[in-house]
């Protein structure tokens, strides 16, 4: 699935986040640009998936119901974590705060980035290594 391996390229590359500069702002922004990427090649991911099981809502193009219908779908989708992604990149879209940058920076590097590996790991288990053409 080429957006799944877009999912796996990005994540390679968000990974490295941790080790930059996290006093410089540039490099803020674009730890911020890089989870804004994931965010969304992560969600249209899982409607790729619940397209190829059947699931009627994959049609919706709304990140929220995506990730709803994920959860009830895949037992090792984490909507909690995956709708506070979707509340950060709203909140970050808007408003552009220094320090909340940093925090969000923070909570990508701890909770985020896991998460986004997480889900890489689930579905290559759920799908065996095969990753359906959807």
């Amino acid at each position: 699935m080429k957006k799944f391996d877009n999912y796996i390229s990005n994540l390679a590359v968000l990974c490295k986040a941790g080790e930059e500069d996290l006093s410089n702002e540039f490099i803020i922004s674009g730890i911020i640009d890089k989870f804004f990427v994931q965010f969304e090649l992560g969600w249209k991911v899982l409607k790729e998936l619940l397209r190829y099981e059947g699931v009627e809502a994959s049609a919706v193009g709304s990140p929220r119901v995506i990730i709803k219908e994920a959860y009830k779908v895949f037992s090792f989708v984490d909507e909690a974590v995956w709708l506070s992604m979707l509340r950060a990149r709203n909140d970050m879209t808007h408003i552009y705060d220094g320090q909340a940058a940093g925090r969000l920076v923070q909570v990508i590097l701890k909770e985020y980035i896991p998460a986004f590996a997480k889900l890489k790991k689930d579905i290559m288990e759920y799908y065996g290594g095969n990753i359906p053409e959807v």
